[in-house]
């Protein structure tokens, strides 16, 4: 992890030295030197990076390295901030001020200059070059023990008993449907899961099922070390395979070679119908390697691969194949499965519920985790050792020896990282348990981290996109929401992942957790520090002056009319994460934060931004969403480095015309010519005419615009051509929103929302080839939309909400796409028909206030791919009456889809009816 540090510290020099080179003057040599330093120690921070264990003394190496770079970077901000301190004035005002100063930042170069070269000497005298960067060959091999432990409890699960097996018999009977249906050709299985989460377990359940031994002539069972050798898996199927049917394995079978042991498997299996599990698959290449082993007789012959990663899963293999995601164990079976190892028993003692409640929560359904969690507590008799375990649960993971199964398994998903996405995964843990983030949130927060290495093919963006999407598949992260294309949007850190992620987090010093309770001391011992506490009282932590990154959390821990103030010493501050905490002004020295690169303001309780806003000028994304703010200053024209502004202000009235407000704007914001999201400006006339000079916009939202806005408006939108989001309001509802120009529409858009009355259908809609959502609101169209929109090939969204007058809908043809279906209070629609043959694709169907909607869509039992129906009160009794109930009339039709349901209001608040099955249940929401 030191090379997290190291590579930070390169890139900050690297762009110093591109983009500061007329202020470094006599520290330009140092600079440089202290870079090609660095540069040297990153290959051999790149061996230790991948090193599952290091010795003590590659340990202490590590840890100096990391040592240096932190004054390094201490003291180039400190210069640079020095040499851009803010001067007020003209231009004359200004290069006075620098004659001046003159004396004083020659000095200051002295200084730095002297510094830099003192730690380029420290850095020398660590003894030579190549015994400085270099470990011993000898050592750098990696350690097996983790591995090895896998392997080993891998294979025991053959001999095991089933006593501690719950929730996993839905799972066994899907596995031994696939492994013995009809399909002729060989299938492959795929097992797809976080590490502990039972893929193995289920495996060899299904493994030892006698239906199985019976179905197969011959079986092998092969764990996969993530650096494995194929001439020994080789060498382990011939064993294995033989060994099923008691065949003589062949005598040298140690000294055969790769054509000789693939001679050995082709020849046994060619007659057989053959099963191999393949467990723990690391590598997606493993397939390539083994396939030509596996030869294809058309004697219906399955592979079971286990992984921890979706991609190997979703891989290619060139045969039929399935995936089965391995999912939480139910919150009664997780309750069972822990009380069984602690307790020997299903129940638990009462003076213990509230704490076993709390454990077994935090094992979020992890098999692994609550056997190992079980086993510890069963030693554990009183309530106060259950106290002190549960509250020092972080401690006991890293010393606990019975929980070490944990920690192993969970460490090899991490280990096997590639650095990049190390740091970016350490960086979730700032946030607090539980905590949904959003995708293109932790995109900018790692982007103005400096943890996105430049790429000459891929912009910042995209590549961290890339990222969140990897660990995503690693089951790093848990997908929490995800857009109707499966793209996740929100994920989260399991429980038992972030404490880890924690410990290690704090003994790299990559970042501290603070929650009220510690010293000063400790809290300053990391660039990034995440405020967690209950008090609100965060103004009076000081030591902040190492801090890069600040986070703080309160929301509805402090009382609402509560206000807090930030604490000083951030004046090298580059992230700023203020979310939900209940400041109510900025000090105008805020200005002088010029290194701040990321401030999220959202929900605070903000009236203004200070004037000095315009001193920020390495300020990347700026979001005031949810404040009191109406009116932003006119320096945010000078913010040249600005790419993300999030500016717009929900009402939590869905129904409401005016569902979104806008923030107004001076026409200076149109000076931001590389401003890539800008939602939502208030439309003015002096702003609606500049607008066209921001010709970067990928994401653009406007409120407030009124009919005779359309010319200037249109004119601005093409001269817009990378846009992919726009969303348009107009000033009220009874306002046309004229926007028929046949020009108009950028052909890149995929996201359009339009909020206001429509005359007709806009003629540009049928060119937008790359729309996928549509979002029309208070339409109020007469015509019926869906012509005009049926043939557009990636439309996988639709939403109508108050946006036709009409009484029927009938979805002919066309919409080959659609994943998402969406109505919401269209008052006259009675008819919904759906041809068949038409949204095969479409999984969901949202109905909302549509009243006069007494019977289900015509055609809905077509939808075979339909997995849930949401109907929103208020609904006609007819229609629910039509499907509630085994006996009700449209049962039949809807009896394919896995999960209906009926929201409505109730004196408890939202409440929600399941009407997927005979068994009506209601639980409030």
């Amino acid at each position: 992890m030191a090379l997290v540090g190291v590579d930070l510290m390169i890139g900050k020099i690297v762009s110093i030295l591109e983009n500061e080179a007329s202020l470094l003057g006599g520290v330009y040599d140092e600079l440089d030197e202290l870079k090609r330093e660095l540069k040297s120690m990153r290959s051999c921070l790149e061996d230790a990076d991948r090193k599952r264990a290091l010795t003590q003394g590659e340990k202490s190496w590590v840890e100096d390295v990391r040592d240096m770079c932190n004054p390094v970077e201490d003291i180039i901000e400190e210069f640079i901030y020095h040499m851009n301190k803010p001067q007020k004035g003209g231009q004359f005002t200004k290069h006075l001020y620098r004659a001046i100063k003159f004396p004083e930042n020659l000095l200051e170069m002295h200084r730095v200059a002297s510094r830099l070269q003192d730690i380029n000497k420290k850095l020398k005298s660590i003894p030579e070059r190549r015994q400085r960067y270099l470990v011993d060959p000898v050592q750098i091999t990696i350690s097996n023990d983790n591995q090895r432990r896998v392997q080993n409890d891998s294979e025991a699960l053959l001999f095991a008993k089933d006593d501690h097996l719950v929730g996993i018999e839905d799972d066994e009977r899907l596995l031994v449907k696939w492994l013995t249906d009809e399909y002729p050709g060989r299938s492959i299985i795929s097992v797809v899961g976080m590490g502990g989460s039972g893929k193995s377990t289920l495996a060899a359940k299904v493994y030892k099922n006698q239906i199985i031994k019976q179905h197969f002539d011959c079986y092998a069972w092969i764990v996969v070390s993530q650096n494995y050798v194929i001439e020994d898996i080789f060498r382990r199927m011939i064993e294995e395979f033989y060994g099923s049917t008691n065949g003589k394995i062949p005598a040298d079978l140690s000294s055969m070679r790769y054509k000789e042991l693939l001679r050995v498997l082709v020849d046994y299996l060619a007659p057989k119908r053959y099963t191999i599990i393949l467990d723990d698959v690391w590598d997606r290449n493993l397939w390539t390697d083994i396939n030509v082993s596996l030869q294809d007789e058309g004697r219906r012959s399955r592979v079971i691969l286990t992984t921890r990663k979706e991609e190997i899963a979703l891989s290619c293999f060139g045969v039929k194949s399935y995936v089965h995601h391995i999912k939480p164990l139910k919150p009664s079976d997780a309750w069972d499965l822990f009380c069984v190892k602690a307790f020997s028993s299903r129940s638990c003692p009462e003076e213990l519920q509230h704490i076993a409640t709390e454990l077994v929560r935090k094992c979020g359904g992890l098999p692994l985790a609550l056997l190992a969690l079980g086993g510890v507590m069963y030693s554990k008799k009183t309530l106060s050792e259950w106290n002190d375990f549960s509250s020092g649960l972080n401690l006991e993971l890293r010393n606990n020896p019975g929980l070490e199964v944990v920690k192993g398994i969970l460490f090899l998903s991490f280990s096997d990282l590639p650095y990049q996405l190390k740091r970016c995964f350490l960086y979730c843990c700032i946030f607090p348990e539980d905590y949904q983030m959003y995708r293109m949130k932790l995109v900018r927060l790692w982007i103005a981290e400096g943890f996105i290495e430049h790429d000459k093919a891929k912009s910042p963006k995209l590549l961290a996109e890339e990222y969140f999407e990897e660990l995503v598949h690693r089951n790093m992260l848990q997908a929490v929401t995800r857009i109707y294309t499966g793209q996740p949007l929100t994920c989260q850190m399991h429980d038992l992942v972030r404490e880890l992620a924690i410990s290690m987090s704090e003994a790299e010093k990559f970042s501290v957790m603070y929650n009220g309770e510690g010293s000063d001391e400790e809290v300053s011992t990391a660039p990034r520090l995440s405020i967690q506490t209950t008090s609100g009282e965060i103004k009076s932590i000081t030591g902040l002056a190492k801090v890069r990154s600040l986070f703080v959390f309160l929301a509805n821990l402090i009382p609402p009319s509560s206000a807090i103030t930030l604490p000083t010493g951030l004046r090298l501050i580059r992230v700023l994460y203020l979310e939900d905490v209940p400041i109510e002004k900025l000090p105008d020295e805020f200005g002088d934060l010029f290194n701040l690169m990321y401030l999220n303001l959202k929900g605070t309780k903000l009236k203004e931004l200070p004037k000095s806003i315009g001193r920020l000028r390495n300020l990347q994304t700026l979001d005031i969403r949810g404040t009191k703010i109406e009116v932003v200053p006119d320096g945010i024209g000078k913010l040249q480095k600005l790419q993300n502004l999030h500016a717009y202000h929900d009402n939590p009235n869905v129904d409401n015309f005016c569902f979104v407000f806008g923030t107004t704007f001076p026409s200076s914001i149109c000076k931001l010519h590389g401003l890539k999201v800008l939602d939502c400006v208030t439309a003015a006339p002096s702003l609606l005419k500049q607008l066209r000079n921001m010709t970067e916009l990928i994401s653009f939202g406007i409120t407030n615009v009124r009919k005779e806005d359309e010319k200037d408006l249109c004119i601005s939108l093409q001269s817009m051509p990378r846009l992919c989001n726009l969303f348009v309001m107009v000033s009220d509802e009874e306002e046309y929103l004229k926007m028929d120009s046949p020009s108009f529409a950028p052909p890149g858009i995929d996201t359009l929302v339009l909020v206001g009355k429509l005359e007709k259908v806009p003629r540009w809609f049928c060119s937008l080839q790359n729309l996928t959502s549509l979002y029309l609101h208070c339409s109020k169209l007469i015509d019926d939309v869906l012509p005009h929109i049926q043939a557009l090939a990636n439309l996988g969204e639709l939403a109508l909400i108050n946006a036709y007058a009409g009484s029927k809908l009938c979805f002919s043809v066309g919409f080959n796409k659609l994943v998402f279906l969406y109505f919401r209070s269209l008052s006259q629609l009675d008819e919904v028909i759906i041809e068949r043959g038409v949204m095969q694709g479409l999984q969901r169907i949202y109905v909302g206030n549509c009243t006069e909607l007494k019977v289900l869509p015509r055609g809905i039992e077509h939808l075979a791919s339909l997995e849930k129906l949401d109907l929103v009160s208020p609904v006609s009794t007819e229609l629910l009456n039509s499907i509630r109930g085994e006996d009700s009339v449209d049962r039949p039709r809807v009896r394919h889809i896995p999960e209906i349901n009926h929201f409505f209001e109730s004196v408890s608040g939202i409440s929600h009816e399941s009407l997927s099955g005979s068994d009506i249940k209601k639980v409030r929401n």
